[in-house]
């Protein structure tokens, strides 16, 4: 199967009030192709940090971090920002839409700055709103929706560019159970039929019951 993401011997450290903090403590960690796996553990066992060094949001104090032949840790700024635009999605517990453009907009949104042609935008945009279940949804405004709905749309706006990778923070955590367990079956259908990797970070256990890989955290380190 190949490794997609290879973490190696990566430590963490911040500061906070002049006290160093260790929030990864030389974790090591390969993800294939096509996984569905879910990083748990409790706050401040080091998951959403892991999560954010995977996505080059962060950069590790020590060791590295490879998405597929790029070891993105050693990335310039603008190299990385490059990187993420073509190969990672994210998907966040805020949902981070931005509430002036519609549905549309939102999901168009990253094939527009990586350059793809207004026709070629709005096929693919379309065909993953029906997809996601948002169908005739296209030209309302985010405060039009659902929570459930805008998660959708952020989900749309993740995988339509195709990307290699996507990171979901804590994705179901503003969800109602019902609404939250559609949208991983939805993941899970993604991930099955387009093959695109998924890595969660999550206290849920709807999350780790869909998981095929569990990577379980504490204090820095994978303890399972």
């Amino acid at each position: 199967m190949g490794t997609l993401v290879r973490v190696e011997g990566v430590t963490k450290i911040y500061e906070q009030g002049g006290v160093p903090v260790h929030a990864l403590r030389g974790v090591d960690l390969s993800v294939a192709p096509g996984e569905f796996l879910a990083l748990v553990g409790p706050s401040g066992s080091g998951k959403t940090t892991l999560l954010n060094l995977m996505g080059g949001l962060d950069r590790p104090t020590a060791g590295s971090v490879w998405v597929g032949e790029e070891e993105v840790s050693a990335l310039s700024r603008s190299a990385l920002s490059r990187f993420r635009l073509r190969n990672i999605g994210f998907v966040f517990q805020e949902y981070n839409l931005i509430p002036v453009l519609t549905v549309l907009e939102n999901v168009e949104y990253v094939m527009l700055l990586q350059g793809i042609r207004e026709a070629e935008r709005r096929r693919r945009a379309l065909a993953l709103l029906e997809e996601v279940g948002l169908a005739g949804m296209q030209h309302r405004r985010p405060r039009e929706l659902s929570g459930g709905q805008q998660q959708r749309v952020a989900v749309a706006r993740a995988l339509v560019a195709e990307p290699l990778l996507v990171l979901a923070d804590e994705p179901t955590a503003n969800l109602d159970s019902e609404t939250g367990a559609a949208l991983l079956d939805l993941m899970r259908r993604l991930n099955e039929r387009k093959g695109v990797t998924f890595v969660f970070s999550t206290h849920d256990p709807m999350v780790m019951a869909r998981a095929r890989r569990v990577v379980r955290l504490k204090d820095g380190r994978v303890v399972a």
